[in-house]
């Protein structure tokens, strides 16, 4: 774990861009015209996808790809020009949020200018050519950071960044890159921004050792927590994907969550997402609108940072193209989830999700319970994420309490309270 990273991160909320699919044309500009929007639905930190030139060979689809990058330090012209971004950036600061960038620095593609200049940067394959370590990733050519000019470079990119006003960089595929060069990238940025953030796209365990296996690069969240700031919950995503296709029961899904609180150090913050751009739509997955209200409240109340991916929060069930234009469908928007979706954010900024012990459990009736314990006070949360009728037994005191997500009363008698297909938060003064 990076020894700096404020636990406060805990308290943030970002929201994911992906300009190419965000309004009427797909621009800055369009971005700039929504951020009220978004900055009320208690965004923190505005994340773009990556925002540089696409390259054309070995293009997947017609647009290609925006992790094909041609040029790290160049603007994708069908987004703007620079001064277009500077003034999104400006914007964005103007509302008290904060603009991170996707850096994509494992590979770039195959007609990248770092191709057509520096060729004495790029990975090998046995036959000399330059090619990539996974399969189906055939728009890009890896790069190899045995050349430690390719760090100077790299490194003075992201300078370049952050000086001129981004905030943060989530890293995509971090662990295939070295951590010595993620150690010397953050010691160098903080000279021009001793606050910027760092977000690590861990990957899944079984994708991390299949690179080892094959003599690759694999890093382990542990190892990336040294580093970076916040790092993508891919370590327990086979269990929540699972969940929901029938593999795994909720509890094993739960019980890998809880085993973070004793693998990572004290200060650790992960990424709490019910989607991304790469995985489901939460629709999708959580079709029904009340347990997907009651999962909304979980993703809120998790220890860590919350991710909201463009179009979430209108419940789009269809997961974006990466390589056609495919516009979020806003539609008829829910007033009711995105006023959900408010609250909940008022919510996240409480010191306790940030500062307090966390526990959790998967109750009888795979009903989940967490409790945050700090300076003599609790906040409390129970979700029916089932929709189970009846009554359980759950360790508060007997007496009245006020769900402050709505404000209705919440009974426990007895030493159990009767089930409801809303999410519950409360606090509890000792």
């Amino acid at each position: 774990m990076a020894k700096d990273t404020k636990k406060n991160l805990r308290n943030k909320i970002i929201y994911s861009v992906f300009v190419r699919n965000h309004g009427k044309n797909g621009t800055f500009k369009d971005v700039e015209d929504d951020l009220k929007r978004i900055k009320e639905l208690g965004t923190d930190i505005v994340w773009f996808m990556p925002i540089h030139p696409i390259g054309e060979k070995n293009r997947k689809g017609s647009l290609g790809s925006p992790y094909a990058i041609k040029d790290y330090r160049g603007i994708n012209s069908e987004y703007g020009t620079l001064e277009d971004f500077k003034r999104l950036i400006d914007k964005i600061h103007s509302l008290d949020m904060l603009c991170m960038i996707d850096v994509v620095y494992n590979h770039t593609s195959p007609d990248s200018w770092l191709v057509d200049n520096h060729p004495e940067y790029f990975y090998r394959k046995q036959n000399g050519e330059m090619g990539n370590k996974v399969g189906d990733w055939t728009d890009i050519v890896d790069l190899d950071y045995n050349n430690k000019d390719l760090w100077n470079y790299q490194i003075e990119t992201l300078k370049y960044w952050a000086s001129i006003g981004v905030d943060g960089f989530r890293c995509d595929v971090a662990p295939l890159v070295p951590l010595d060069f993620w150690l010397s990238a953050r010691q160098a940025v903080a000279q021009v921004n001793p606050d910027h953030i760092w977000l690590s796209e861990t990957v899944h365990p079984h994708f991390l050792l299949e690179m080892r296996k094959n003599g690759f690069v694999g890093l382990s969240d542990s190892e990336i927590y040294q580093a970076f700031d916040i790092t993508y919950d891919y370590d327990v995503n086979v269990e929540y994907t699972g969940y929901f296709a029938n593999k795994n029961s909720l509890r094993d899904y739960i019980n890998k969550v809880k085993m973070q609180e004793g693998m990572y150090p004290d200060n650790y913050v992960k990424l709490r997402f019910l989607e991304n751009h790469d995985q489901p739509r939460a629709k999708s997955l959580i079709p029904d609108e009340e347990a997907l209200k009651i999962w909304t409240g979980f993703l809120y109340f998790q220890k860590g940072t919350t991710l909201i991916y463009a179009g979430q929060e209108a419940q789009d069930d269809k997961c974006p193209s990466l390589f056609e234009l495919d516009k979020i469908q806003f539609g008829i928007r829910n007033n009711e989830y995105v006023d959900l979706m408010k609250r909940l954010g008022e919510i996240k900024r409480k010191e306790i999700l940030a500062e307090g012990f966390y526990s959790l459990e998967c109750l009888e009736k795979d009903v989940l319970y967490g409790c945050y314990e700090y300076n003599r006070s609790k906040l409390i949360g129970i979700f029916n994420v089932e929709k189970k009728e009846g009554c359980i037994v759950i360790p508060l005191t007997d007496g009245i309490y006020t769900n402050i997500i709505d404000d209705s009363v919440i009974t426990v008698s007895n030493g159990t309270v009767e089930l409801v297909n809303k999410p519950i938060i409360i606090e509890v003064t000792l």
